[in-house]
């Protein structure tokens, strides 16, 4: 796309000009280069590229160069230049810096015609530190001939968004003035490190406030669990803004206070998508999600993530086809593209229904978005593919990339298809190529392996697995890994060891742990072991309906009715109910769930008399067949 005119400032600049030579060839060259970077193209002409005189100033468009990212044009404009000033040095010197490229911003800094002022040494500070090279940045700040208010300030960010807040504080200190950025840039940094008493004692200490300082108080109140206190500063502020009222509501929604977030979300003044966003993620965290979609249609204009914190709720609460549904309607929508975090909840939403076409779909729109190399959607993909039993399409996904490509999510991911489909040896072997590429196992691949162990029934195996994940101290030990192990012992029938190692675990183990004994000790009718299990499980204060079902089984099968009787009562005093077993069948694009006792499908007298007439003919069939046997 370079212009004629580039291409004759190519040649122009390949030898060395004189003053006057350039003198004469500039302006032509600023004709040629605005009419037709700017008239040729769409781009509207703004009031700094029209001319006020037969020549544009060449600074002007320098300076709007590098602030629309054209740093290698502006450099060429800004080497043809007879004379600069220090603001078309600091100008060109930012474009570096904002396209990230310090070196070339250190090298026209240091070179010995350039001109400089505080602002330039700021910038280039400000650049050291959003690139994280601090010790640079330090150099530089202590070397500064003169600094300013706004150099201070930038150093001070600088060292409170690294995490050094000490150094923040000490910089603070040796202030000679300070005004209400410094105040609030500071109290900003403890309130993220959670140092709440600093906070409000410089609060306190602060001459003047602004509306940023009575927000950041409040939000640092809010998120450190404090919100009655955050709510007492929200009530006194002098004047509030936009963010001061999410601020506020985040702070209730974020505590589980949901009833007092909305109360506030409706008496707003002006609502923002953080706004919305905020309470229908509220709504979604305490499980009420009908309120979340009656707030996510009445949003005037919606956001991506407004749609995928939609679809994530849905497949939170295990509501895939509604997910599905807010999918596609927001393709339909067509208003925002979905982003890595929509494809993955969508994704999900798939893997749960094991609807492998929907999910085949959704990866031919991966594949013509920029995020069909992200790991963290391939990582979906192959989860996908494997849970709606594709293996051959989850193994072809993860070999199609490079090596070199594949991270740690990659290889879990993996790891876990072989595990979901029982093949454990492959799940080894995959792990073992891991470690040769050099990745460090994390608790997850770990968590996968014993899954995989578990299903294979290589026992040995698995808990050679868990003891080498115990005896990584990086690495936590999870309450899924203690009920995978047990997991793994109780399919292969021994118990003994199982109980051995839930009454050798430190924490002491959850319902979750026992719940996965008891299974086991179902399957293999071992009830004596499982009657000393059923106090442990009563210690927990276990509400989960299941377990008490279980234990009431394996008492019936051992003929122990009144201990079963027993059980089933105490479930009945803590008024639990077992969830009943869904079953669905796809039609079209649609799927048909099915409840036991439930008479709610439109269709369910049809489909009675169809159930009922082929009942009657595998009766007849089986009558028919005890005859001829007799014969």
């Amino acid at each position: 796309m370079q212009s004629r005119a580039w291409s004759r400032l190519r040649r122009a600049s390949v030898f060395p000009l004189s003053d006057h030579v350039r003198s004469k060839q500039l302006p032509n060259l600023l004709r040629s280069i605005c009419s037709s970077s700017y008239t040729r193209t769409s781009r509207p002409r703004t009031k700094e590229y029209i001319p006020k005189s037969k020549v544009t100033r060449p600074e002007w468009l320098i300076s709007n160069l590098c602030k629309e990212g054209r740093i290698a044009e502006a450099r060429k404009l800004f080497d043809e230049l007879p004379e600069r000033d220090v603001i078309t040095w600091t100008d060109v010197i930012n474009g570096y810096i904002k396209s990230g490229n310090m070196r070339e911003a250190r090298e026209l800094f240091d070179r010995s015609d350039s001109k400089k002022n505080v602002v330039t040494w700021t910038a280039m500070v400000r650049g050291y530190l959003q690139s994280k090279q601090f010790s640079a940045a330090e150099m530089l700040f202590q070397s500064m001939p003169e600094r300013n208010i706004v150099s201070w300030n930038t150093m001070i960010d600088g060292y409170a968004q690294s995490g050094r807040i000490d150094k923040a504080l000490e910089l603070f200190d040796e202030m000679p003035e300070r005004n209400v950025v410094s105040w609030n840039t500071m109290i900003k940094g403890l309130v993220m490190r959670g140092r709440m008493e600093e906070a409000m004692s410089l609060f306190e200490r602060m001459p003047v406030r602004d509306v940023m300082s009575w927000t950041a108080v409040v939000d640092g109140l809010a998120k450190n669990g404090k919100v009655d206190e955050a709510r007492r500063v929200f009530d006194c502020m002098p004047e509030r803004n936009i963010v001061s009222w999410n601020a506020m509501i985040t702070g209730y929604a974020h505590n589980n206070r949901i009833e007092e977030a909305d109360q506030l979300f409706q008496v707003m003044p002006e609502r923002d998508f953080a706004s919305w966003n905020t309470m229908i993620t509220g709504f979604i965290r305490n499980g009420e999600v009908d309120k979340a979609c009656v707030l996510f249609d009445r949003m005037p204009e919606k956001n991506v993530i407004s749609w995928t914190t939609m679809i994530t709720g849905y497949v939170q609460s295990k509501e895939n086809e509604d997910a599905l549904k807010v999918f596609s309607n927001m393709l339909r929508d067509g208003c925002v593209k979905p982003n890595v975090g929509t494809y993955v909840s969508v994704l999900s939403a798939c893997s749960d229904l094991a609807g492998l076409v929907e999910g085949q779909q959704i990866h031919q729109l991966i594949s013509k978005s920029v995020h069909q190399k992200n790991e963290m959607v391939i990582s979906a993909l192959i989860n996908m593919y494997s849970k709606c039993g594709d293996l051959v399409a989850a193994r072809k996904l993860f070999d199609s990339g490079m090596v070199s490509q594949r991270d740690l999510i990659s290889w879990n991911s993996m790891i876990a298809v072989y595990a979901h489909h029982g093949r454990g040896k492959e799940a080894i072997e995959m792990y073992d190529q891991m470690r040769k590429h050099g990745f460090k196992p994390s608790e997850v691949t770990y968590l996968n392996l014993l899954s995989a162990c578990s299903h294979a029934g290589l026992v040995d195996k698995g808990i050679e697995f868990f003891e080498e994940l115990a005896r990584d101290k990086s690495l936590t030990v999870r309450e899924d890994h203690y009920t995978c192990l047990v997991d793994l012992c109780g399919r292969a029938g021994r118990l003994k060891d199982a109980f051995k190692f839930i009454n050798s675990v430190d924490a002491k183990p959850s319902a979750s742990v026992y719940g996965a004994f008891l299974s086991a000790c179902n399957v293999h009718g071992e009830v004596s072991i499982a009657t000393e299990v059923v106090k442990k499980v009563m210690e927990t204060g276990s509400d989960d309906a299941g377990t008490y079902v279980m234990m009431s089984n394996i008492y019936k099968r051992s003929g122990r009715k009144k201990e079963a009787a027993e059980m089933m009562m105490k479930m009945k005093e803590r008024q639990l109910k077992k969830p009943p077993g869904v079953s669905w069948i796809p039609i079209g694009s649609q799927n048909h769930a099915f409840v036991v006792g439930d008479l709610s499908h439109p269709q369910f007298e049809a489909l009675d008399k169809v159930v009922k007439d082929l009942s009657n003919k595998m009766r007849k069939n089986k009558n028919m067949t005890s005859e001829l046997d007799e014969d």
